[in-house]
């Protein structure tokens, strides 16, 4: 599994704002480093992929359970 510098928990909020509390929480990190993002919004599991692949991230790792899906980030 990933470590993750910083954990962006994005529960219970419906689009957009997983995307936006993505774009704010990746600011706070240097670059290389990796963040987590947790998101119950089913839109997510497009949004968040293509956030990245636009900004220029890297999506590391995803994963689904429960309900919760997860997006490891690695900040380029």
């Amino acid at each position: 599994m990933t470590e993750a510098s910083k954990i962006v928990d994005a529960k219970g909020q419906s689009c957009p704002m997983p995307v936006l509390l993505t774009a704010k929480g990746i600011k706070d990190l240097e670059s290389g480093q990796v963040m987590l993002v947790e998101v119950t919004d089913s839109g997510a599991r497009s949004d968040i992929p293509a956030w990245a692949s636009q900004t220029g991230n890297e999506l590391v790792e995803s994963s689904e359970a429960d309900g919760v899906m997860k997006f490891y980030i690695r900040k380029k």
